[in-house]
């Protein structure tokens, strides 16, 4: 058995120049309400969900990037409902949420 059931990753890339990034689109922001989303829910712990800061994933021009494996799905958001969507249906439900997906 695997340590957690699936590991969500958020770029929280900072580029210089203002150059599009996830850091500027708010994703630091963002991870911290999804990582107590998912412990208000019961989701965190050992063998259920661990939500992480990533250094660049490289897709930042996509808008704000997060990645969940083992699936490897990743996904773009605007805002909590997006995120609130993506904990539902994929990390509750393990269905995925294919209109933010990139």
């Amino acid at each position: 058995m695997n340590y957690f059931e699936r590991h969500v990753f958020f770029c929280t890339n900072q580029r210089d120049n203002n150059e599009p990034c996830c850091a500027l689109s708010g994703a630091n922001r963002i991870r911290e309400y999804t990582k107590a989303r998912v412990k208000e829910l019961g989701l965190s712990g050992q063998g259920k969900i661990r939500i992480n800061s990533a250094g660049c994933l490289d897709r930042c021009s996509e808008g704000p990037t997060l990645v969940i494996y083992p699936e490897g799905i990743w996904y773009t958001y605007v805002d909590e409902s997006d995120i609130d969507e993506i904990i539902r249906e994929h990390l509750q439900h393990g269905r995925i949420v294919e209109r933010l997906i990139i």
